[in-house]
């Protein structure tokens, strides 16, 4: 007689994974026997354990698989958290006897990379209650066969292994005393085991937060300390994020960040877990409602540690020294953004600004040092606006600016208004000393240079470079002042060259002198700024749809006419003459652009195709989800993901260089593999979700699903086709 137990929530694409890693799996992942009837793999040795030396006819036995896990990996609880699966056990039993679910310890709390597991390292039992008839003879043995399925994990890989335990249960009349080798270790597990004690709970979704509250029973009457909410299904909390909250005189409350799911879903039934405190743990189960009484106004709960933290994250250690490696990643990421395709339009506006003031050292510092504010503070304020929209359970990441077609729109003018600036078209900013009369001085100085490093940083930013995504990763699940200074250091790694630069005489004094070949690079300039406004209009369209560009073409046109008009007004004034009419013409027609720039705004956007399959040199995709993803993995067949958006220039270039040519194409098509695309142009929770779950806030995201290997292997994030058509061999083989 066969039977299975998961224990709990197991994904069922992990299911399938697993049993698929198994059949491909070598020998030496398979149980080996050990040391008095235990079988183990490289990774765990496991046994089953009775509790008591013999078991009463008619009467429930519990017996234990024991894990004995090798330092620096991990198995799972029935929630596994962001990544993993939950141990099975799949029974063969004599007729009569039937097994119940595994009672599960409390888990660990193991953070790696951003991400939050729930699991167990060391030693570990998981006791099974086991129903013996009364028809049982004494004396004769119960044989008990499980197969144990564990994922067993390390911060590097995920191997699945399956070991079949064997148990001889006695059984004879009478009480029996404890197993003298596992019975009190048993016993202690089923002490502290969560169970129900009696607990009112609630659970409310109010303004992007989700509000726990739980009263009475043990928790009644003092202050319960440091507590922490496990649920039992995953996608219902945001795992890694900080659970705070307060207590009263009959219970607690805990203030959580809803998961993708309860974003997406909102609350659609009770929501069952087991709640930690100082004075034990137990199950509850949270009716949605208004929260208990009682549950606050004593004072605030004390935070919850994460368990084993530092053997759990290698990367690591410590708080600190995760804060000092982002901080280091950051800087280096700032350095490297300089070199990426997104930044290169702004790099023309600092030449311009640069070669203005290049020959006078007091302008020059002054700019670099105004550069920087112009770029730390938009760090700043950018990152602000992020935590704060995630902390109130908003799924956005980095470049989340550029998902809003508002704001779209409004850079593509903007974009068109600088590069008519540079065209010379009108003129913002007094003279620059040194670099002669009329239009040779139209550059701006200090306040200019402050609004080209804001500039900077609002269009750049939506890219990631290397080293950026374990900064920005780490960022978002740390205390906020922490992740401050790591966005400040992106800020200070992205305008180092060019404060360096300013503040260097040796350099400057290597540039040209000042003169009428400014004007024509200031000019020349000004084209990657009317290919950014195009850019942007296109990354418009694609956000609304075609109807949305007459209106942005319409403010485009009103805006060149606007500063037209200013810049001859400018001129008229020049001349000694007022030019009132040409400056209230032209402050209507910018009046005119505004009015038509709210007309493209909110204009309605056009539903998204069903279908994303692209023909053509490149491979076909379909679009993603982790629906499609688990279908495809349950067929034995890679997975390449691509998560992209329009207005990530460097996603578009790898797409266009590495993704869409006939090799990689073969490649997909010899593999037998599924390409699908994320595409994250409009904002997606879902997408959101998963590029959190891997470490990341931005794209680009490459991801390549192996059959036999749980976690998915990420691909640089600057590509060659041949790196591309490597992994997918190796994927093959």
């Amino acid at each position: 007689m066969a039977s299975t137990v998961s224990g709990g929530f197991v994904n069922p694409f992990v299911r399938v994974l697993i049993l698929l890693a198994l059949s491909l799996w070598p020998a030496q992942a398979m149980g080996q026997t050990g040391a008095e009837g235990a079988q183990r793999t490289d990774r765990i040795e496991a046994e089953l354990v009775p509790m008591s030396a013999w078991a009463a006819p008619g009467s429930t036995a519990v017996v234990a698989v024991k894990q004995t896990i090798r330092p620096d990996w991990h198995t799972y609880w029935r929630n596994p958290g962001d990544s993993g699966g939950a141990t099975t056990l799949t029974w063969t039993l004599p007729r009569g006897v039937s097994a119940g679910d595994i009672v599960w310890p409390v888990p660990e709390r193991q953070r790696i990379s951003g991400l939050m597991n729930y699991g167990y390292s060391g030693t570990v039992y998981l006791p099974v209650p086991i129903e013996v008839p009364a028809s049982a003879r004494p004396g004769t043995n119960l044989p008990l066969t499980v197969k144990a399925l564990f994922l067993v994990c390390s911060a590097e890989m995920c191997v699945p292994d399956e070991l079949t335990l064997r148990l001889d249960l006695r059984v004879r009349d009478g009480a029996a005393p404890l197993n003298p080798r596992h019975g009190a270790a048993i016993t202690a597990v089923l002490e502290k085991a969560p169970r129900p004690a009696g607990i009112t709970a609630r659970v409310a979704l109010e303004d992007g937060v989700l509000t726990l509250g739980a009263a009475g029973g043990p928790l009644a009457g003092s202050d319960p300390g440091p507590s922490y909410f496990f649920p039992f299904e995953g996608g219902i909390i945001d795992h890694p994020a900080p659970q705070t909250g307060a207590w009263g005189p009959q219970g607690l409350s805990l203030r959580l960040r809803p998961g993708s799911e309860t974003r997406a879903t909102g609350l659609t039934g009770p929501v069952g877990g087991v709640l930690v405190t100082a004075a034990g743990a137990w199950e509850i189960r949270a009716e949605p409602g208004a929260l208990p009484a009682g549950t606050s106004g004593s004072g605030a709960l004390a935070a919850a540690a994460d368990a084993d933290a530092a053997a759990a994250d290698p990367d690591g250690g410590s708080d600190l020294a995760t804060f000092a490696k982002a901080l280091l990643f950051a800087v280096l990421g700032g350095l490297i953004l300089n070199l990426m395709p997104c930044v290169f339009p702004i790099l023309a506006m600092k030449a311009a600004a640069l070669a203005g003031s290049a020959h006078d050292t007091r302008h020059a510092r002054r700019d670099g040092l105004a550069f920087l504010a112009g770029v730390l503070t938009t760090f700043l304020l950018l990152a602000g606006v992020l935590l704060v929209l995630r902390a109130t359970g908003e799924a956005v990441g980095w470049g989340f600016q550029l998902q809003s077609p508002p704001v779209t729109a409004g850079l593509a003018l903007l974009m068109l208004a600088v590069a008519l600036n540079l065209s010379g078209v009108f003129h913002v900013g007094g003279r620059l000393q040194g670099a002669g009369s009329g239009p040779l001085s139209r550059l701006p100085g200090g306040l200019g240079a402050f609004f080209t490093g804001a500039l900077a940083v609002v269009v750049a930013a939506p890219c990631t470079a290397p080293f950026m995504a374990f900064a920005l990763g780490a960022a978002l699940v740390m205390p906020w002042p922490m992740a401050l200074l790591v966005f400040l250091g992106l800020g200070l790694g992205l305008a180092l060259p060019f404060v360096v630069v300013s503040l260097t005489p040796g350099l400057l004094a290597r540039l040209p002198r000042p003169g009428p070949w400014m004007e024509r690079l200031k000019n020349f300039l000004a084209f990657p700024m009317y290919a950014t406004a195009l850019w942007l209009a296109w990354v418009f369209s694609r956000q609304t749809g075609a109807e949305a560009l007459g209106p942005l073409f319409a403010a485009g046109l009103m805006l060149a006419l606007g500063v037209w008009l200013i810049g001859c007004g400018q001129t008229e004034r020049g001349f000694g003459r007022r030019g009132v009419f040409h400056l209230t013409a032209g402050v209507a027609a910018l009046l005119l652009a505004g009015a038509a720039l709210i007309v493209a705004a909110r204009a309605p956007a056009e539903a998204a195709g069903s279908a994303a399959a692209v023909e053509g040199a490149g491979p076909t995709s379909a679009p993603w989800s982790t629906a499609a993803v688990e279908a495809a993995r349950a067929q034995g067949r890679p997975v390449l993901v691509n998560f992209t958006a329009d207005w990530c220039v460097t996603c578009k270039i790898n797409e266009r260089t590495s993704l869409a040519t006939a090799g990689v194409k073969a490649a997909i098509e010899g593999s037998n593999a599924v390409y699908l695309v994320g595409d994250w142009t409009r904002r997606d929770d879902a997408i959101t979700a998963e590029l959190q779950r891997h470490g990341r806030s931005g794209v680009p995201l490459y991801l390549l699903y192996t059959p036999g290997v749980a976690e998915p292997r990420v691909l640089p994030q600057l590509l060659t086709e041949g790196v591309v058509v490597e992994a997918l061999g190796d994927g093959r083989r």
